[in-house]
């Protein structure tokens, strides 16, 4: 199963990486996938260009099929405002809206404070609702304390709530129905064979 990881990121180091990869992780616990990180930094210029050309250059176009393509996606996003990043919002405005209809997402934000985890249910999870994504039920907000053991570690809290989110993705990467073949091309017989099938053996 492939699984996309979108990430608006940005600075480096970014804590909203580091969430998307401690997600990446914990679902891949869980479900046997293959892991594909974009980072929209990397896309931004791409993305702006697409607003006003109308198309998709060719890197742009590869991801978007990568992220439409997928059998699942993690998105993470910093807050800014009270709501999701301009670029993240951007990069999914691109996308056509019936393109990830019916696919699990697992969504996920970082702020400095726990006062705009919200945004996860406010803005993030109404967007892809509307986009007809199949959200899981737990979203995961990672503030400034919540890493609480630095960089590299987080609190008992964000650890349960990854744990929870990422297996709720399995389940729903596990027991997605299978994609439907596409419908083969019916064979034209013709009108004399057909004909001669009709007519009694002599």
């Amino acid at each position: 199963m492939k699984l996309v990881v979108v990430t608006a990121g940005l600075t480096q180091p970014s804590s909203t990486r580091l969430l998307a990869d401690r997600l990446t992780e914990a679902v891949a616990q869980r479900a046997e996938v293959e892991v594909r990180v974009v980072e929209l930094r990397d896309l931004a210029v791409d993305i702006a260009n697409n607003f006003v050309t109308g198309f998709p250059n060719t890197r742009l176009r590869e991801v978007i099929e990568a992220v439409t393509q997928a059998d699942g996606l993690v998105v993470v996003t910093p807050i800014f405002s009270g709501s999701y990043s301009g670029l993240f919002k951007s990069f999914f405005d691109v996308i056509d809206n019936t393109a990830l209809a019916g696919k699990p997402v697992l969504i996920a934000a970082t702020g400095g404070t726990a006062r705009h985890s919200l945004a996860l249910e406010h803005a993030l999870r109404p967007l892809f609702a509307y986009l007809r994504a199949v959200v899981v039920p737990t979203a995961v907000y990672a503030a400034a304390e919540d890493w609480g053991g630095g960089r590299d570690a987080f609190t008992d809290g964000l650890g349960e709530r990854i744990a929870r989110a990422a297996q709720e993705l399995a389940d729903l990467l596990l027991h997605r129905a299978p994609r439907r073949p596409e419908p083969a091309e019916e064979e034209v017989v013709p009108f004399e064979q057909q004909l001669a099938a009709l007519r009694p053996a002599e």
